[in-house]
């Protein structure tokens, strides 16, 4: 078996194998322990600041062994991590950005084989997307989702009920102190948010496609079996080396179908059509927006799970979980894709789910649409999308006057007024929130107006070139691509102008003839960044656009042949 590392401590000359020696034992390695092994790169996305990532300042000690005992060598490194619940505006930069820094550590590194320790929203893709970029033997291990807590006498789930409460809040109908006892306890562990958002669903999608143990993405946090995980995934990737089981024969064009029909069966995350796009993109794989819809047509919502139903992760893993999902939606999947064991969906994925309750049947599926749906008109040409299983609905055809927000300032200030000239079939939109402008933060949930909290208004149209968080619901339109900063016609909607929404039809448009849209456009200023120098200016000169994934366009190869790996020239320290 040829070594990647035997490059570093075998190589032909004497001063450079001397140095390498040398630096390892300074580092505490005896070229006795680790010669001749495969060396494994542990990849750690932990910090104080990231909560959902936290488990695993504890997991990568498991995972440590579990290489040794397979006869590798483990060696630690830590990575910028992403926190969705601090990094501001927006944490989407930083995946890009996260993905940079993975690949060239592992480009520039004697490492064979790797581990990447994942949870939180954009720490699952950025990992992917250098993988991808990589193609060296791979494996995730994510952190596990937190524990559900309780408040007033009932389970809550951060993320979703996240939400619910503060609407309620808003309504009159929770006090100031009975948010204060919510905020105590709605975080009870360390984890990701336990229904099925970002996290949950990104974990799960690289489970489906070779890039996670079978059997690990659904685990909680807080289980013990989780530790057990982290140890076969050190354990199974001293194996995918020997057996040269690399990312882009597991992340193939088939996996990436099984991966869009499986975010249809979840009712996963909106963001998660950017992330997949992305991740594609670095293979030369290239995902037009309307496979997202075409694909998940004839998939039903399978799993009763929010923010599309009732219950949380951990009632999921203990009904069956990811594994039981899959094993019901084997019929629509290509079973001959690969799981990280080397083995094919079908041979894996055998055990039916423990609870029709949470996990359902294609045949009498928990909500028969689901899915990404698709919409194009002359508010988004590119297109903007909809998470059908969270949305109503009775807005699925709807036309309103548009309320428009130029700004997220802008939201905060007036969202709460009881003179805001909103009614319950106004369109809310939101603007100004895209990749370019701000890095496309998950602001897309537009808040209902307080006054029509306290009139029962439950949802309404609202849409905006911004995301939203995968815990969240409603019939919001995400997304609208070409972002208005950019010259989109997001830009020159009014207040009054009549929006038109047919979601069976993909129809979404202003009611305004071209002459008016390209009046409007020519009194538009023209777009300047809000940044001058550092990384936020290259995101912003280079970021492609929603429909493509938001991956920086240097990054994403023209062809497959183009997405080689471009190894590091060997030397003189």
């Amino acid at each position: 078996m040829q070594l990647r590392s035997q490059q570093w401590f075998q190589h032909d000359s004497f001063e450079t194998r001397f140095q390498h020696a040398s630096a390892m034992r300074a580092c505490g390695h005896d070229p006795e322990s680790y010669e001749g092994k495969p060396i494994i790169g542990i990849f750690n996305s932990w910090n104080d600041l990231n909560s959902c990532n936290a488990p695993h300042k504890e997991l990568v000690e498991f995972v440590k062994k579990g290489v040794l005992m397979a006869g590798g060598y483990p060696v630690e490194m830590h990575t910028i991590t992403a926190s969705a619940d601090f990094n501001k505006p927006s944490d989407l930069p930083l995946r890009n950005l996260m993905s940079m820094d993975v690949e060239e550590m592992i480009r520039s590194l004697p490492l064979d084989g790797i581990v990447l320790l994942c949870e939180c929203d954009k720490t699952t893709p950025a990992q992917l997307m250098a993988a991808a970029s990589c193609d060296l033997p791979t494996l995730q291990l994510a952190a596990g989702h937190r524990s559900t807590a309780y408040f007033k006498g009932k389970a809550v789930n951060y993320g979703t009920d996240l939400w619910k409460y503060t609407e309620m809040h808003k309504a009159g109908l929770l006090s100031d102190e009975d948010m204060k006892e919510l905020e105590k306890g709605i975080s009870c562990s360390f984890g990701g948010c336990p229904v099925m958002g970002t996290a949950s669903t990104m974990k799960s999608v690289s489970e489906m496609m070779g890039m996670m143990l079978p059997g690990t993405s659904d685990i909680p946090a807080t289980d013990s079996r989780r530790r057990i995980a982290a140890e076969r995934t050190g354990a199974r990737i001293v194996d995918m080396v020997k057996e040269g089981l690399t990312p882009s024969r597991l992340m193939t064009e088939a996996a990436f179908r099984n991966a869009i029909k499986l975010l249809a069966a979840l009712g996963g995350s909106s963001n998660a059509v950017l992330h997949l796009t992305a991740i594609a993109g670095r293979l030369g794989i290239r995902i037009d927006l309307q496979q997202y819809q075409e694909l998940s047509e004839s998939v039903p919502l399978l799993v009763n799970l929010q923010p599309s139903g009732e219950y949380g992760m951990d009632e999921y893993f203990r009904a069956g979980g990811l594994p039981g999902v899959i094993h019901e939606l084997m019929p629509a999947l290509d079973g001959d894709c690969l799981t990280a064991l080397g083995k094919p969906l079908k041979e894996v994925y055998t055990r039916k789910p423990e609870s029709p309750r949470i996990i359902a049947t294609l045949d009498k599926p928990f909500k028969k649409e689901s899915g990404i749906r698709v919409l194009k008109g002359n508010l988004a040409p590119a297109g903007a999308i909809l998470k059908l299983s969270a949305s109503s609905r009775e807005l699925w055809k709807h036309r309103g006057k548009a309320y428009v927000f130029d700004s997220y300032e802008q939201l905060l200030r007036e969202i709460e007024s009881d003179d805001l000239d909103v009614e319950a079939s106004t369109v809310l939109i939101l603007r100004n929130c895209g990749p370019a402008a701000l890095g496309m933060p998950e602001w897309g949930e537009i808040p209902i107006p307080t006054k029509l909290l306290k009139q029962g208004v439950e949802d309404m149209v609202r849409i905006s070139d911004a995301r939203m968080s995968g815990t969240s619901y409603g019939t919001v339109i995400l997304h609208a691509s070409p972002e208005a900063a950019v010259g989109g016609n997001l830009a020159i909607v009014r207040n009054g102008d009549l929006v038109e929404v047919d979601v069976e039809r993909g129809v979404l448009n202003v009611l305004l003839s071209e002459e008016t849209i390209a009046e409007r456009h020519r009194e538009l200023p023209p777009f300047k960044t809000r940044h001058p120098r550092g990384y936020l200016k290259l995101f912003t000169d280079h970021v492609l656009q929603a429909d493509e994934g938001c991956d920086l366009d240097f990054l994403r190869p023209a062809t497959k042949q183009d997405a080689r790996f471009v190894p590091p020239i060997v030397g003189r320290s």
